[in-house]
């Protein structure tokens, strides 16, 4: 009987040697992503909200300053011009996009249509394409001259002025909104297109045996059934929206930081810190627009959980 119970406990010994040792391999494994993480995202995080209460040039020690960064931040025009620009940018560009994604994709997902992937390839193709050459081809065909497409547009088909595109107010943002919408509207449609592909194919065959046309299918099965994916490609739009900075940059080229007209939030904050050396008021930038950004994901959080349990309160 003893040597039973050695022998157990023998087993037992090796048994949990082998558990610890599958235990460490798998942390080991992981732990370069963690590493990256903490050098490469973490730790500038936290630098940057311990940098907001300081002063702070690059080169000469820090000071501590409190709120005095803050409070610079929210009294300069600067910044609130450029809190107007990214919001009225992100509404030309991202609203558009996600219901043009949504048409999209269902058209995509019909089965008649031919050369699908061809198609869904192409509309893809933007989100992949060099955001240099996409500026460089938005540029000259927004460009000033009269002679450029979109002037030439406006002015022969429409009958409108020609339009300063890249230095009157609203002629900026439109032009880079438009290029936002380019750029992106493959990505989203692309989401929608497998949300739509994921609906089971009895829901539609049931709603065609009712005498439910295509459109009647669409409003009441396709857009219900799609409503996560909504909330995901709002949620990600926002805050890309809200991190506006390539496009406005590349677009505008040399002037853009000297310039209002379509200064964003991360841009003035980028002209804070490399061009004005002054990393405190542009760490404090960073924390607001963490917290704007926060806000809207709290937002679209909320709007998630309500939509679960409306869900599960209809199937009750």
């Amino acid at each position: 009987m003893n040597s039973i119970r050695k022998k157990d406990t023998i087993l037992k010994k090796r048994f949990m040697s082998e558990e610890k040792k599958d235990m460490v391999s798998g942390y080991v494994y992981i732990a370069p992503f963690f590493i990256i993480f903490t050098i490469i995202g973490l730790y500038p995080a936290l630098f940057s909200i311990f940098l907001a209460f300081q002063k702070w040039n690059g080169f000469s020690p820090m000071s501590f300053a409190g709120l005095a960064n803050f409070k610079i931040v929210l009294e300069d025009p600067i910044f609130w011009k450029s809190v107007y620009n990214t919001i009225v940018m992100g509404i030309l560009g991202t609203a558009p996009q996600l219901v043009v994604g949504i048409i999209l994709a269902y058209l995509l997902n019909l089965t008649f249509l031919k050369f699908k992937n061809f198609f869904r390839v192409t509309i893809f193709m933007p989100y992949i394409t060099s955001m240099v050459a996409v500026a460089l081809i938005f540029s000259v065909l927004f460009s000033n001259h009269d002679s450029s497409l979109a002037n030439f547009v406006m002015t022969h088909l429409f009958g409108l002025d020609p339009v300063q595109w890249g230095t009157s107010e609203w002629g900026t943002k439109i032009a880079i909104s438009i290029m936002v919408f380019w750029r992106w509207v493959g990505y989203n449609t692309i989401i929608y297109l497998a949300g739509i592909q994921s609906i089971p194919n009895d829901l539609y065959e049931a709603a065609t045996i009712d005498g439910a046309n295509k459109f009647q299918q669409l409003m009441h099965i396709t857009m219900p059934m799609l409503k996560p994916f909504i909330i995901l490609t709002v949620f990600t739009s926002t805050v890309g929206a809200m991190q506006l900075f390539s496009e406005p940059t590349v677009f505008l080229g040399r002037d853009a930081f000297t310039r209002n007209e379509a200064m964003t939030i991360v841009m003035y904050l980028y002209r804070d810190a490399f061009r004005l050396q002054s990393f405190g008021t542009a760490s404090a930038t960073a924390v607001i627009l963490l917290v704007i950004i926060t806000v809207f994901a709290v937002i679209n959080t909320l709007l998630t959980s309500g939509y679960g349990r409306k869900k599960r309160g209809g199937k009750a």
